[in-house]
């Protein structure tokens, strides 16, 4: 925004965010050349990468600007998009602006990987849906007949303290993730069975805002990505916690011989 002004609903001028949180002032969502910047992102993007999927975000997104801005409510009434019970007028328009770009990926060839958020006022058609605030985006994503791919933070976000003992644990966000709710998370708990073939797998999250060093992400991540690790492979009849610790003491004898650092107060108890 700070490099391109015009791209906003103010104009700005714009100063660079250099603080924690999220910041009002977004892309003018009724604005035609902000749309065209967008587009001309994602090609770049498409030219650099073969992948079928491209990720496009769309979450954390405030309506605050959109609210006030001349463009953006004249887009809302051109495109008769109208508030209900359910969402904002600004959220359809959110929507609409995910809609728009998921056309220009597919005329590309690609399909488009959202945050759960890219549901609030309807899916694109073929989007793939990232729930990250619980499981509950997931369920409603797969229920929609849209894949899912379940990254709970209530779950998978290991950049949350793996111990109650903070104090002696590098900072990290907040929250607490044990290995144990890692390993206890069911991928497809609370989706009706003809649904359950949408959930194309998980993913953990590590954002790195507290995270100085690659060190510090081996820390984080290790040994919480091999629950990860069963969450997916493993049949849930066939997961089972108190076995899983024995067959984790052996792993750290690989991690030990490559230099790992990770964390070990899990292991303690079950070595």
């Amino acid at each position: 925004m700070a490099a391109y002004p015009e791209l906003g609903c103010t104009g700005g001028p714009y100063e660079v965010w250099t603080q924690w949180g999220i910041s009002d002032d977004v892309i003018c969502a009724g604005n035609p050349k902000a749309m065209e910047f967008l587009q001309d992102v994602l090609s770049e993007v498409i030219d650099l990468f073969p992948s079928e999927y491209i990720h496009i975000g769309g979450d954390e997104c405030p309506k605050v600007r959109w609210k006030t801005c001349p463009k953006c409510q004249a887009r809302i009434k051109a495109e008769g998009i109208k508030a209900d019970k359910k969402h904002s007028a600004e959220e359809y328009l959110q929507s609409s602006v995910i809609s728009q770009m998921e056309k220009f990926m597919e005329s590309k060839g690609r399909h488009i990987i959202g945050w759960d958020e890219i549901l609030e006022g309807g899916l694109a058609p073929n989007a793939t849906v990232m729930s990250w605030r619980g499981v509950d985006g997931g369920i409603e994503a797969a229920k929609q007949h849209h894949n899912v791919i379940m990254t709970p933070n209530t779950y998978l976000y290991f950049d949350y303290y793996q111990s109650t003992d903070t104090e002696n644990e590098p900072m990290a966000i907040g929250g607490y993730l044990p290995l144990e709710r890692v390993y206890s998370l069911e991928p497809t708990a609370g989706i009706p069975d003809e649904y359950k073939k949408y959930v194309i797998g998980v993913q953990a999250n590590l954002w790195t805002e507290y995270i100085p060093t690659f060190a510090q992400v081996k820390y984080m991540v290790m040994p919480r990505m091999a629950a990860l690790a069963e969450v997916q492979w493993t049949d849930p009849s066939k997961k089972e916690y108190q076995s899983f610790l024995p067959r984790l003491v052996r792993m750290t004898k690989p991690y030990d011989r490559l230099g790992y650092n990770y964390a070990k107060k899990h292991l303690r108890h079950s070595g």
